[in-house]
């Protein structure tokens, strides 16, 4: 099996970042390219603006960043491996799966569990619906 394209949805929670590592090791193994997205989720009542948000989110992308090139120089990868960096505002689960489908992904690398455990039990796991909904497969690291 061959994923040219790999998805990594971020939240920077410490499973996203383990999803990470794994993607990683996956695409060197098949010299795939790598689309690491963040989305951004407008909560209206929650005062924090997009300005916070886009902050954040890019705090999530410089992270996952810093793992690619740890990653690279540990493990001596001896070339770059081909990556993506993506800031989408909407829902995170419609937005990944908008994100494969358009980028014709091959593989979801999605962390389990994500930062927000209340909002999770009240909403639904976006991995979860991820896994019930995408076309390829996904897998999901804790």
């Amino acid at each position: 099996m061959m994923y040219e394209k790999i998805l990594l949805p971020t939240d920077g929670s410490e499973a996203s970042e383990n999803a990470a590592k794994h993607a990683i090791v996956i695409a060197s193994k098949y010299n795939s390219m790598i689309f690491v997205l963040t989305v951004l989720e407008p909560q209206p009542t929650s005062g924090i603006t997009m300005d916070i948000l886009k902050r954040e989110g890019q705090t999530y992308l410089d992270n996952i960043s810093k793992i690619f090139k740890n990653i690279e120089k540990e493990e001596g990868f001896e070339t770059d491996i081909k990556r993506c960096f993506l800031m989408k505002e909407g829902t995170a689960a419609d937005e990944i799966l908008k994100t494969a489908k358009k980028e014709e992904i091959g593989l979801i690398v999605i962390g389990g569990s994500g930062k927000h455990a209340l909002e999770r039990f009240i909403l639904g796991s976006v991995a979860e619906k991820i896994v019930r909904e995408a076309k390829c497969p996904v897998l999901t690291v804790h």
